[in-house]
């Protein structure tokens, strides 16, 4: 039985409770990640790495040099020598676009999606709570924020030690860190990369509530993001640039430092400390006022 067949016929079966709480969540995962959509996506992303490596590996078969002239993502360079560069390089090509837009679809569709099926009514006809189906939402969502970057991150890594050497690190700064090191810090980049699409996360949220319709939750919240992204380009408005969500997105570059500069990276987790909070409080605004129809 379902949990919207539960809900109409025993509301009691799913009063609110911790344990409840969990299963909700336990739920809402399990839904999430079975879509067809959401495989594709992190099928997508883990392709990236995939073409990246291939890519440079064919350009310096044929005797050219990957990133000649300073084109290609930051660190392509660096791939040859180590196939650990490939996963800082794998990150920094999928975050300015693809990495934020997987996360718009999945967020744009939380709220909307629902309403869209007709299930949204069913998931609040116990007393569930709207303010626990909104947070329940955003988890999931940032989970897939989380599992999106370590499928970028792990593929990169796979096809990183099966077409480049693998070993020590030369850090941007010039210094030598031990192997171990350098994996470290690649996971760290990663956890950083999936706590900077939070903004994101909390902007597809509260788009989702505006609308019935997934679809246009989804496109919208895509639309949002690219235009963020042109704006973030534009030198004339570089006094607003530092409060776009996207501004310090490769800050994450500054933990191949030694020692780390942090400035950045602090500037960037406390802007979307912001956005969170801006953009999931009107989502709890919107969403706990609004008529729930379908």
């Amino acid at each position: 039985m379902s949990r919207a067949d539960l809900a109409v016929a025993d509301p009691a079966a799913v009063r609110p409770n911790p344990v409840w709480s969990l299963g909700l969540l336990r739920s809402e995962l399990v839904t999430t990640f079975r879509r067809w959509r959401t495989v594709a996506l992190l099928g997508v992303l883990a392709a990236v790495p995939v073409l990246v490596g291939v890519s440079v590996r064919i350009e310096t078969r044929g005797g050219g040099q990957a990133g000649r002239g300073g084109e290609g993502p930051a660190f392509i360079t660096q791939v040859t020598n180590n196939g650990l560069f490939l996963v800082f390089t794998a990150l920094a090509a999928t975050l300015p676009f693809f990495l934020p837009m997987a996360v718009g679809v999945v967020a744009g569709d939380a709220i909307a999606g629902e309403a869209d099926a007709g299930t949204l009514r069913y998931l609040l006809v116990a007393p569930a709570g709207r303010t626990r189906l909104l947070l329940t939402k955003y988890a999931t969502t940032m989970a897939f924020c989380l599992v999106a970057t370590l499928v970028v991150a792990a593929s990169a890594l796979a096809v990183g030690a099966l077409l480049f050497p693998l070993g020590d690190l030369t850090t941007i700064s010039g210094t030598r860190i031990s192997f171990a090191d350098g994996l470290g810090r690649a996971l760290l980049i990663a956890l950083v990369v999936a706590v900077s699409l939070a903004g994101v996360a909390a902007l597809g949220l509260f788009v989702s509530t505006l609308t019935n319709s997934g679809i246009a939750a989804m496109a919208t919240t895509v639309g949002l993001l690219i235009t963020v992204q042109i704006l973030d380009q534009i030198p004339q408005l570089h006094a607003l640039q530092p409060y776009l969500f996207s501004h310090y997105w490769l800050s994450f570059a500054d933990l191949i430092r030694d020692p780390v500069y942090w400035d950045d990276l602090v500037k960037n987790l406390e802007l979307q400390a912001l956005y969170t909070a801006v953009f999931g409080s009107a989502a709890w605004a919107r969403f706990t006022t609004r008529d729930i129809t379908a």
